[in-house]
């Protein structure tokens, strides 16, 4: 582990992408009979969610809920008892579907007797420009070493402490090989300031189950990306 990852901390500027759900749209809307109904449905949930950071606060909701949420999950770059949570996107589309289809398998292995959707799940990728002088590039030395130091696909803990760490520093991203796409990279904001907003959209996709993975489907292109739990390494599906 680096001792001062303060130390190490350079500019990064870049266009990232993220997926969420086609559900991403506000679902309240299908309860209640008009906009004042679905204005106080949201203001009764917004009591209950956890709070945002204050950096957090004035970027949409599409950017700013990751860092609300999280608790009891623990991901690459973050403990499962620690909030605020981490927005992680990918520099490249493909990258980013190869993420979200890894824990979409790993929702269906975790859920024994669960059965798949027949019809395919609408996916949006969109993007956000990341804007920062404090973030850590681990494809670069010194973290680069040894290969595979930041991927293993299961043991979170040296990922983790860095996470901890760089946040301590005053880190606001990491730029990290990813662990589901070979020469894919993500970056991981750890400061919601160094989100530019808005987002803007970049492209739909459609995830349709299969016996033993999914296949991703992007609309109005002939762009099909096909994932195995095998491939990943997951176990029990």
């Amino acid at each position: 582990m680096v001792a001062d990852p303060a130390a190490h901390a350079a500019s990064y500027r870049g266009r990232v992408i993220r997926m969420v759900e086609g559900q991403h749209r506000i679902a309240t809307n299908r309860l209640a009979d008009d906009a004042a109904g679905q204005a106080l449905l949201e203001a009764l949930a917004d009591d209950v969610k956890p709070m945002l950071p204050e950096a957090a606060r004035r970027l949409p909701w599409l950017l700013a809920a990751p860092f609300r949420y999280g608790l009891g999950r623990p991901s690459r770059f973050r403990g499962g008892d620690v909030l605020p949570g981490i927005f992680y996107a990918a520099e490249d589309v493909a990258t980013a579907v190869a993420e979200t289809a890894y824990w979409r398998l790993v929702a269906f292995a975790r859920s024994p007797g669960f059965q798949r959707p027949r019809t395919p799940t609408p996916m949006s990728a969109f993007a956000v420009q990341v804007s920062t002088e404090r973030a850590l590039d681990l494809t670069q030395p010194p973290f680069d070493a040894p290969p595979g130091r930041w991927t293993h696909p299961t043991d979170y803990v040296a990922t983790q402490a860095l996470g901890a760490k760089a946040r301590a520093a005053g880190i606001a991203a990491l730029r990290a090989p990813s662990a589901r796409r070979p020469g894919g990279i993500n970056v991981a904001v750890l400061d919601p300031a160094a989100l530019v907003p808005p987002p803007a959209p970049h492209s739909s996709w459609a995830f349709l189950a299969t016996a033993d993975g999914l296949i991703a489907t992007r609309e109005m292109r002939a762009e099909a990306l096909r994932f195995s739990a095998s491939g990943f390494g997951i176990a029990g599906t």
